[in-house]
């Protein structure tokens, strides 16, 4: 189809009246919308929910391991200097 024939048929169908749509589509729609959104912010607050417990169980692991300490020694040291008492 060429430029012509792709313009005529486009204003042939921006001519033609809008179809119908059905009364309640409104509220339909409105109704669906209000469903989604409330999903959303359930799901948004879950999430806010699991993040803020992680970083709480991450700081009390943190607190009661304490990783940047250094482990203690599995060798004892050499004993000097007590033969005397």
């Amino acid at each position: 189809m060429n430029r012509p024939r792709r313009e005529a048929a486009a204003r042939r169908i921006m001519e033609q009246s809008p179809p119908r749509v059905p009364a309640d589509l409104y509220a339909e729609a409105v109704r669906r919308g209000g469903r989604m959104l409330r999903r959303r912010t359930a799901a948004r607050r879950l999430m806010w929910l699991l993040l803020g417990a992680a970083a709480v169980a991450f700081t009390v692991w943190a607190l009661t391991v304490q990783p940047w300490v250094e482990p203690p020694s599995e060798t004892t040291p050499p004993v000097t200097g007590w033969e005397g008492w």
